[in-house]
């Protein structure tokens, strides 16, 4: 290592995993791919090894007989349309054609085998993508606005500002082994296009006035994450211009990677070194590592939108504009995306972006082309005039392929979304998520109406369940939403949310959005209701 490893100092305070990072940095399980697992198969993984497969961006596939899925990073969810095609290419030789959009903009394959993985690098490398680190204790896909270049709402385009720090990181063995997970967000929209509280390090918009001239640059937030002990990320006191980004960056991985915690896994993320530190001493480190900073500017994030962009938007160049599509519970095939770099190529800027709400915008098509492209076959399903609850609702992988995840979620949230579409009349657009375990890779915490799969006993046996939590948003007002007391059936699930949108609906003032109405009546309010429902 090229540099000191200080926590192995006091070797009582790592856990189990630690030493076998030590033993064997995590990228070097990519060479072992390659040159060993690809040619003996599966069965020669080592546990530790099968372990590291993450800095490949490899997970084991439920049930473990042999599958794995795959993150492919797509930095800020920007990719070409031959970048696209090699994606589609690579589900349809090798993951049955199935192609998942993630929470956090990477695209996701499942039912590969190690054989296949070294061709799907060599594929992946020859169009400029790398599944590397997309997953491990490492810094993982940078999100940030899926707009970026096109957006009117952006003070600048941060293309090369996401390259340039992405290009540091990847394959950087200095960073390589960090206490856990390691996620950034960097974007300069005002509407907060990269869920910019919920990342370890997120960079957001903030102009500040330095020697009478008003400088665009950025604000520091730093301690975000979810999971089942979600914190909010703090905003430190300083401003970054943007040649000081990477700067900013490296002194705050670099605090994260020699004093975060490595006891306890579970309690290792950045997130809780911040709660513990407070941002005073956390800058006050940052500081003594890159030097002095200015404090900061103004803040330039005036709401959120999350990410949404259904239909025809003009975008900040004359005459331009995008077109933002659902995908439903984020996910969609070989052939679509195939369609879907056809007419990025022929119709608009060869780009087919992903966002963090897991759907797709194709930009920069003329005026004269929009009507041409919105009869294009792809865009039936793949609509950019979804039914309400449909345009709204986010799902992670489930237990259909995560070891992890105890209730099945993707057909369940899109039978969800489209049971209240065919039962519901309602104008607001409700965001939905459903996540099937605590990690909480569909981000529940931020939605209106948050579903965590569990268990529950029945005279039948164990049936799926979920928990129910009202009230999530970002931006401004942040604040996770709360969980009620009362766990629903999965089958039941559907029709006790319309019961609580009836609750809404009926009692809702003019135009109040569903997060207002939550501040509103109060979470006691919703319980109560709940409560009913379920008692009858």
């Amino acid at each position: 290592m090229a540099y000191e490893a200080v926590w192995m100092k006091d070797p009582s305070k790592l856990n189990k995993f630690e030493f076998a990072k030590i033993e064997k940095d995590g990228l070097d399980v990519i060479r072992t791919i390659i040159e060993e697992y690809a040619d003996k198969g599966y069965d020669a993984i080592e546990g530790d090894d099968m372990n590291r497969f993450k800095w490949a961006g490899v997970y084991e596939q439920k049930p473990k007989d042999g599958h794995f899925m795959m993150r492919v990073r797509i930095n800020q969810g920007v990719m070409t349309a031959a970048q696209a095609r090699a994606l589609a290419s690579i589900g349809r030789d090798y993951g049955r054609g199935l192609v998942d959009v993630t929470t956090r903009q990477a695209i996701q394959f499942h039912w590969l085998r190690v054989e296949h993985l070294p061709d799907i690098f060599k594929r992946l490398e020859n169009v400029g993508l790398y599944s590397y680190e997309a997953c491990g204790d490492c810094p993982r896909t940078i999100v940030g606005n899926p707009l970026a270049g096109i957006d009117k709402d952006e003070l600048m385009d941060t293309t090369d500002i996401v390259e340039q720090v992405n290009d540091f990181f990847i394959l950087n063995r200095d960073f390589s082994n960090l206490p856990r997970k390691y996620k950034m967000s960097i974007s300069s929209s005002i509407y907060n296009n990269a869920h910019a509280e919920i990342n370890d390090l997120a960079f957001v918009p903030a102009t500040k006035v330095i020697d009478g001239e008003e400088v665009l640059g950025f604000h520091a937030y730093v301690g975000g994450g979810l999971s089942a002990k979600p914190h909010l990320a703090k905003e430190l006191d300083i401003f970054v211009r943007p040649d000081e980004v990477l700067k900013v960056a490296i002194g705050v991985t670099t605090i994260f990677r020699d004093y975060g915690y490595r006891e306890k896994r579970h309690h290792a993320r950045l997130k809780f070194l911040v709660a513990d530190w407070g941002v005073e001493k956390f800058k006050e480190k940052l500081i003594e590592i890159i030097g002095d900073m200015p404090s900061k500017g103004e803040n330039k994030i005036v709401g959120w939108k999350a990410v949404y962009f259904d239909g025809v938007h003009q975008q900040k160049q004359e005459g331009m504009n995008f077109i933002g599509l659902n995908v439903p519970v984020g996910r969609t095939n070989s052939e679509e995306l195939e369609q879907l770099a056809d007419l990025a190529e022929q119709y608009g800027d060869g780009k087919v972006r992903t966002t963090m709400a897991q759907n797709i915008i194709l930009g920069g098509i003329p005026d004269a082309k929009v009507e041409e492209v919105l009869k294009a076959p792809v865009l039936q399903r793949l609509t950019p005039n979804p039914k309400h609850f449909m345009s709204r609702t986010v799902s992670c992988t489930g237990n259909e392929f995560c070891n992890l995840a105890v209730v099945e979620t993707k057909e369940r949230a899109k039978r969800v979304a489209e049971y209240l579409d065919e039962n519901m009349e309602l104008d607001e657009k409700i965001r939905i998520h459903m996540i099937g375990c605590p990690n909480a890779c569909g981000q529940k915490h931020i939605a209106d109406i948050g579903l965590q799969g569990a268990l529950v006993k029945t005279p039948e046996g164990m049936v799926d369940a979920f928990d129910i939590a009202v009230g999530g948003t970002l931006g401004p007002e942040a604040a996770f939403n709360t969980p009620l007391k009362g766990r629903v059936k999965g089958d039941d699930v559907a029709g006790v949310i319309a019961q609580l949108l009836e609750f809404y609906k009926a009692e809702r003032q003019a135009n109040e959005s569903f997060n207002a109405f939550v501040n509103r009546v109060g979470v006691p309010a919703f319980q109560e209701k709940l409560t009913d429902i379920l008692a009858s």
